[in-house]
């Protein structure tokens, strides 16, 4: 995944310096304090001190992984939109998460900027599926971020729904430069000595998962419901798309399909990854799934949403991965992968973020707001396409 990033700096504290006789009266003092505020905020609030009081039934959680600056009024990240937009209009403490949490109480739908990365979207996700302020076991589930978009599939601010997310990070390497000669990539599958070997090892082992299979019937439903939105086409989309002539799916405008997301932490970019890429989607879902769009997150929200739903916290069968592609997982023809990676990373060169940005909210939004303003239909159970 593309994204920027947002520092804040912090002023150094004052020196404490203690007095042996009056710190102790000093601490007796902070503490009184501390009680009575403690006092007045839960008799301020009484519901959040009652242990018996009724968690808030969420229909469907907006999941986005980074905002660059405010939720609302600057330059965007993922979040931005969806709080402008949707709108999610109250802000929500979160202290155990990455970021405040936001919410639109008519439409019953929850909005998270997990952070950057698997560990911080794992942790985010499973620490909101653990709050006992919010129900959310029928909750649906939306990831909606940006990625890089492989060129044989399709095209920079094209929106992908995942059938599968598939885990880039598990498994044995070993360096290009030490492996047989015989291999084409240096990365070999877990209980595997080779790459590629079979039988494939499962999915599912002792060291984790490498690929999580999302509801058909679910994602089916979503990929029709916007199947014909229409994506913003500009002059840079056009721009970046050129050098592709070669390739077909990545010449045309900005389009929805269908299409697997692999998450890893490491960004790895060229044509030689990006043919492992589509043969290790295909490799670890049996020729089922169809690499689309690289990502961070999703592999870790998977797995902690398949914990949260061992406890009755989640329900698997009410999740959807949307990708939108902010620039190529690999170079055109006659273009290095060290220029386009020095491209990607120069903040004056051509990436579509804004663009993707705008996808992501034109193609998620319609099933949000299908899913929270027509909730007795889908409460009880999860649409399908007919």
């Amino acid at each position: 995944m593309r994204t920027a990033n947002a520092y804040q700096t912090r002023g150094a504290n004052a020196p404490n310096v203690q007095h042996p006789i009056i710190e102790p009266f000093r601490a007796l003092r902070r503490a009184a304090l501390a009680a009575a505020v403690a006092l007045v905020a839960l008799a301020a609030s009484p519901s959040a001190a009652r242990a018996d009081a009724a968690p808030i039934p969420i229909r469907a959680v907006v999941v986005t992984t980074f905002e660059v600056g405010a939720d609302t009024g600057d330059f965007p990240g993922e979040f931005q939109y969806w709080v402008e937009r949707l709108p999610l209009p109250q802000t929500l403490p979160f202290p155990q998460g990455y970021r405040s949490l936001r919410y639109n109480p008519a439409l019953g739908v929850l909005g998270i900027v997990t952070g950057e990365g698997a560990e911080r979207g794992a942790a985010s996700v499973m620490a909101l599926g653990s709050d006992p302020r919010f129900d959310l076991s029928k909750a649906y589930w939306i990831v909606a971020g940006i990625a890089g978009v492989d060129p044989n599939v399709a095209s920079v601010g094209s929106a992908a729904w995942a059938n599968w997310v598939v885990n880039a990070d598990l498994g044995y390497e070993i360096d290009a430069r030490d492996m047989p000669p015989a291999w084409s990539t240096g990365i070999v599958p877990l209980e595997r000595t080779e790459p590629f070997a079979s039988p494939r090892p499962q999915a599912d082992s002792m060291s984790g998962d490498l690929a999580y299979e999302l509801n058909p019937a679910l994602v089916t439903w979503a990929y029709h419901l916007t199947a014909t939105t229409p994506l913003a086409d500009d002059a840079r989309l056009r721009a970046m798309r050129a050098p592709y002539a070669s390739y077909p799916n990545a010449r045309r405008p900005p389009f929805v399909l269908r299409g697997d997301s692999l998450c890893g932490d490491r960004y790895w970019i060229g044509k030689q990854m990006d043919a492992w890429a589509e043969r290790w989607v295909s490799y670890w879902t049996g020729g089922r799934g169809s690499f689309a769009m690289t990502a961070e997150e999703d592999a870790g929200i998977m797995q902690s949403l398949t914990f949260l739903s061992h406890a009755g916290r989640a329900d698997l069968q009410r999740v959807l991965v949307l990708r939108t592609g902010s620039d190529f997982s690999a170079p055109g023809p006659g273009e290095s992968a060290g220029a386009l990676l020095a491209h990607d990373a120069d903040p004056h060169g051509e990436f579509a973020a804004l663009e993707a940005f705008e996808s992501a909210y034109r193609v998620g939004s319609p099933v949000v707001l299908e899913l929270a303003t027509h909730w007795d239909r889908y409460a009880s159970n999860p649409p399908a396409t007919p």
